[in-house]
C-alpha cells in the first residue's frame, strides 16, 4: 500500500485507532474536570504492579557492568532466554519444547507481524473468529493479507462449522485470542480439537495446512479455574506468540516471543524465517534487559484476583444501570450490548457515554457492530465510583 493509502487508512480506521482516541480524550477530560471524575474504560494498560520477583531481576539486570552487556546477541535473542520461554510454553501447552523453537520478539504485536511477514504471501487469507483484537486488520493488512472475520456463536465460542466453510487454499492461518480481547471468552479444549480436525482435513482435501496461530497474553489472566487449551497438543502446525505484557504489567517493556510447536512439518524453516523477519522488519532482536528478566521470572506468582473482584464490581454495576454484556471467563475486558434505543450504532452509544464522563471502546473495530468494550483493569475505586454515571446515561436514556 503507498504511503497514502496508510495516512488515508490510519484516519478512517475504526479499530485500535478509535481506542488511542479515546485514551487520549480521557487524558483531556481527567485535565479538566479531576481524575476521580473520568472514568475511562478504553485502553487495556493493566494497573497492576508487576510481581516483586520481576522487580528484583530488573534491579539486578540493570546493576550488571559486564562488558558488552548491551550489545547485539543473535536476532532471535539470547539461548538462555529462549530455553526459559521453551520451558514456559512446555508447562503451558502439556508438550516438551526445546529453545530451537523460539524467536525472542518485542512484544506479542512484534511478534505477530514477524510470524505473519513470514507465513503470508500476497492476497493470502487469514481467518479470525469475530469479535477480534482491533489491530488484527492492520497486521495482516501489512503484508498483503486478506482478514477474513467469521462470526462466533451466540455465546462467543468459536463457530468451527463458519471456520469450515470459508477456508480456501488461500488460507495461510486461523488466528485465535484466547482469552478473548474483547470478550473475555476462553475456548475450550473440545473446540480447539474440533478445529484442528477441521483444519487436518482441509490441509489432506487441498494440500495446504494452515498454521493455527494462538495468541496468549492474557492466558494466565482466567477465572473461576478455567484453564486455557493447548492447541500444540492437538495441531502440529501450531505457533504461539505472546508477550508479558498483562499477565506480568510490562506492556511498555515490549518483550515478548514466538514459539513454534515442535511436532510442525516446517519447523526450522518456520523459525529461521521468523529470525529473518524480526530483523528485516527493523526490529533486529527483543530488548536485552528485558530478555534477561523474563527470563528470570517469567513464572513469577502474580494474584489476578483483583481482577476478577473488579469484573465482579462491574457486572453489578452494569446489571443495576440495565446494560447487557457477556461475561468473561479471563482477561480484563467487558463486552457489552448497545442499548436498543441506538439501533445498535456503537459509535454514537459510546460518544453519549462521554457526556457522562465514561469512556469505552465502539464494538465496530473488533468487528462486533452494536457493542462496546470496557477494560476493567482501573482501580477499584474508579470502578465503584462509575456507578452513579452508567446509572444516570441509561435513565437519561428511557
Amino acid at each position: 500500500m503507498p504511503v497514502a493509502g496508510y495516512i488515508k487508512e490510519s484516519m478512517t480506521s475504526k479499530g485500535a485507532g478509535v481506542i488511542r482516541k479515546m485514551f487520549e480524550e480521557g487524558l483531556r477530560l481527567k485535565k479538566q474536570y479531576g481524575d476521580d471524575k473520568v472514568f475511562d474504560f478504553s485502553l487495556g494498560n493493566p494497573d497492576l504492579d508487576p510481581p516483586v520477583q520481576v522487580h528484583e531481576a530488573i534491579v539486578q539486570a540493570a546493576s550488571k557492568t559486564d562488558k558488552n552487556y548491551h550489545g547485539y546477541m543473535p536476532n532471535a535473542g539470547y539461548p538462555f532466554a529462549r530455553q526459559a520461554m521453551a520451558d514456559k510454553t512446555a508447562a503451558e501447552q502439556g508438550v516438551s519444547v526445546t529453545g530451537d523453537c523460539v524467536v525472542m520478539a518485542v512484544g506479542a504485536a512484534g511478534a505477530l507481524n514477524c510470524l505473519l511477514k513470514a507465513i503470508l504471501n500476497e492476497n493470502d487469507d487469514v481467518i479470525v473468529p469475530s469479535p477480534f483484537f482491533a489491530e488484527y486488520r492492520h497486521y495482516v493488512h501489512n503484508y498483503g493479507g486478506n482478514l477474513i472475520e467469521v462470526p462466533t456463536k451466540s455465546d462467543f465460542s468459536i463457530d468451527v462449522d463458519a471456520i469450515k466453510q470459508s477456508l480456501t487454499p488461500k488460507t495461510a492461518a486461523v488466528l485465535i485470542n484466547s482469552p478473548n480481547n474483547p470478550t473475555g471468552r476462553i475456548y475450550s479444549q473440545a473446540e480447539i480439537h474440533e478445529l484442528a480436525q477441521v483444519l487436518y482435513a482441509h490441509a489432506e482435501s487441498c494440500g495446504r495446512m494452515p498454521y493455527l496461530i494462538c495468541d496468549e497474553p492474557y492466558r494466565a489472566i482466567a477465572y473461576d479455574g478455567r484453564k486455557v487449551a493447548s492447541a500444540f497438543s492437538e495441531y502440529s502446525s501450531s505457533v504461539v506468540v505472546t508477550s508479558f505484557a498483562k499477565n506480568l504489567s510490562l506492556p511498555g517493556e515490549r518483550i515478548g516471543y514466538i514459539c513454534v510447536n515442535p511436532a510442525c512439518p516446517d519447523k526450522d524453516e518456520l523459525v529461521a524465517a521468523c529470525i529473518f523477519t524480526t530483523r528485516i522488519l527493523g526490529y533486529v532482536n527483543a530488548p536485552a534487559l528485558f530478555q534477561r528478566v523474563v527470563a528470570q521470572s517469567w513464572n513469577a506468582p502474580a494474584d489476578y484476583s483483583l481482577y476478577k473482584k473488579r469484573r465482579d464490581e462491574l457486572v453489578a454495576i452494569l446489571d443495576e444501570a440495565g446494560i447487557e454484556h457477556a461475561s468473561p471467563d479471563g482477561a480484563f475486558y467487558m463486552w457489552c450490548k448497545v442499548p436498543d434505543s441506538f439501533n445498535g450504532d456503537d459509535m454514537a452509544f459510546t460518544d453519549y457515554l462521554k457526556k457522562y464522563l465514561i469512556l469505552a471502546a465502539p464494538g465496530t473495530g473488533f468487528g462486533g457492530k452494536g457493542w462496546f468494550r470496557l477494560a476493567y483493569c482501573v482501580s477499584e475505586k474508579s470502578i465503584l465510583d462509575s456507578k452513579a454515571a452508567f446509572i444516570k446515561a441509561m435513565s437519561d436514556i428511557k
